[in-house]
């Protein structure tokens, strides 16, 4: 981790902020959505793109909560091109529902950033019935991701501009159960706890990335699949369900943790600095290429998971 202000070789730090990151860049051009857009770095995320022209689809579970967002990023940018688009992760029903509007809406997809979250979650399942973390975190994403490719490749190839999937993980990925992923387990709940859960899901997120940018590169399409941890960050709503740890991390975070600002840089990094061109299949933090956990790089594992979230998204 570049801390303290260190810099790594893309000259950025831990310290860095998202519109540190994306000075001087021009991304008029570009269309992005980027999901959980209402809180956190969702909400800098957006404002920063916005900042530099991209039109941003904010995908956000609660519409007004979005609506209110908006009009916070418009009275400081006038002209922001920001949408909001309903879209809840945990349902497979809202996100083909949401890809279905998107596409019909005739918008170019330069950018996909996967971003919301829940984290470390008390056992519950999804509507369709599966353990909710890897449920909202994993698969809601892998379906998104699924469904609107076709409509990034067009987009790709129509303005030859390279598109850039972006899945927002995190250091958790380190604190998985010992298998991974538990293919045979996954709505366990006598085994369930609920930090390795959270891992699984973040795992669930470098891995289909990795996966991902495979499969882009065989077919030779000009779109990048990366992964990140954004950072452990202050003034987020991500530890709802943990009341002691959050009020402790709210009173200590300012020392030890990043800000929001600081928090989406490498998100916005990856999304749109050109150090990134061409650059797949990467896990990044602190607007760097990191170094994530041995089963994160493993192949057969990758491709498994793939295979698992193919058959929970398309049931026969």
């Amino acid at each position: 981790m570049w801390i303290f202000g260190w810099k790594g070789p893309s000259g950025f730090s831990a310290s860095s902020t998202a519109e540190e990151v994306t000075q001087g860049i021009d991304g008029s051009a570009l269309a992005a959505i980027v999901t959980g857009a209402s809180s956190g770095i969702g909400v800098e995320t957006t404002r920063v793109l916005a900042l530099r022209g991209v039109h941003v689809v904010m995908a956000v579970r609660n519409a007004d909560a979005g609506r209110n967002v908006k009009e916070s990023i418009l009275k400081e940018i006038p002209s922001a091109k920001i949408d909001v688009m309903e879209l809840d992760l945990s349902s497979m029903a809202s996100v083909r529902k949401f890809a279905s509007q998107y596409q019909s809406s005739n918008l170019p997809l330069n950018l996909l950033i996967n971003n919301a979250g829940v984290m470390a979650t008390p056992f519950m399942l999804s509507q369709d019935k599966i353990e909710l973390q890897f449920a909202t975190n994993h698969l809601g994403h892998f379906l998104l991701t699924d469904l609107l490719l076709e409509t990034m490749k067009r987009t790709a190839r129509e303005s030859n501009i390279e598109g850039r999937i972006v899945n927002v993980s995190s250091e958790g990925h380190r604190i998985a159960y010992s298998e991974g992923i538990r293919f045979d387990k996954i709505n366990d709940e006598s085994g369930y706890y609920t930090w390795y859960a959270y891992g699984q899901s973040k795992l669930a997120n470098i891995l289909h990335a990795k996966e991902l940018a495979q499969r882009l590169k065989e077919e030779e399409v000009e779109i990048t699949a990366n992964s990140l941890h954004p950072g452990a960050i202050i003034s987020t709503n991500l530890m709802r369900h943990h009341g002691l740890i959050n009020t402790v991390g709210q009173m200590l975070g300012r020392y030890f943790l990043k800000n929001i600002p600081q928090g989406a840089a490498t998100t916005c990094y990856v999304a749109l600095n050109p150090q990134v061109k061409g650059v797949s299949g990467e896990y990044f933090l602190d607007s760097n290429i990191g170094n994530p956990s041995a089963k994160a790089k493993d192949a057969d594992l990758a491709k498994k998971l793939w295979d698992f979230s193919c058959t929970l998204t398309n049931p026969k």
